[in-house]
């Protein structure tokens, strides 16, 4: 083997060796790219996650004050209700009626 053939070998060697760590360092690029495009995006559903908890959270919250203001007012209106039933305070105390019509207030509860 002649030196020309023997430095024509090495250098296609070389030249390959180069190739290869190009293509193992872009491979290695993309992988990163994509641990962190999962990365980012398990975080995104995380938040969305919590701000739906959070969202249902505060929404369970007044739809009960929505229910304790309704249960007041049908209270009131039958006149079992106190002064601060509507204001969610549900308040033990009750109040006695003259009205011979009503129902004894602990059948109704």
């Amino acid at each position: 083997m002649s030196s020309s053939q023997m430095f024509q070998s090495g250098k296609a060697h070389g030249e390959g060796e180069a190739q290869a760590g190009q293509w193992t360092r872009s491979v290695q690029d993309a992988a990163s790219s994509v641990r962190d495009m999962a990365s980012d995006t398990m975080q995104s559903a995380k938040e969305s996650q919590q701000h739906a908890a959070g969202f249902l959270q505060q929404t369970g919250v007044q739809v009960k004050q929505m229910a304790q203001d309704a249960a007041g007012a049908v209270k009131n209106a039958v006149g079992m209700g106190n002064a601060d039933a509507g204001s969610g305070g549900g308040g033990a105390t009750t109040t006695t009626s003259t009205n011979t019509n009503q129902a004894p207030q602990d059948l109704l509860l």
